[in-house]
């Protein structure tokens, strides 16, 4: 499985439209979950875009970007549902856990987690930060992962 880590300039037309067709149908479509899926994260000049593709389809995403002073964040995590069950999600937030230190080394890692993945985003060392809360009607967990003292 080869990742790739791009900024959004850097992505051609058709990788980007894969991105965003696999992003739309899992957090919009399979979740039923109407909302604006992308945003100005996607263009900032820092934020990195983690792919793979297979035969030109998206098998997993996750952007890694600069979210403020204190902390990089990871998010629009998925794996396609044709790549589900492969082990595919463990690799991929250790590719951009990766990412997040090698970009921003000085920072700890935030995550915006669904609440079922807790004990998932857990086995890297993430830990729960404020409370549960919805967005978008689905419960969510802020979490983070400490690389600073």
């Amino acid at each position: 499985m080869q990742f790739e880590c791009e900024q959004f300039d850097s992505l051609d037309s058709r990788t980007l439209f894969t991105i965003m067709r696999g992003r739309v149908d899992v957090f919009v479509v399979e979740q039923a979950c109407p909302y604006p899926e992308l945003d100005d994260v996607d263009i900032a000049l820092n934020t990195r875009h983690l792919y793979t593709l297979d035969n030109g389809q998206l098998q997993t995403y996750a952007r890694c970007y600069d979210k403020s002073e204190q902390y990089s964040a990871i998010g629009r995590v998925l794996v396609s549902e044709g790549a589900r069950g492969n082990g595919y999600a463990t690799l991929l937030i250790t590719e951009a856990i990766d990412c997040c230190k090698a970009h921003w080394p000085e920072r700890d890692i935030y995550i915006g987690a669904q609440t079922y993945l807790l004990d998932f985003y857990r086995s890297f060392g993430f830990e729960d930060y404020k409370s549960e809360y919805l967005e978008d009607g689905i419960p969510h967990q802020d979490m983070i992962l400490k690389l600073t003292k």
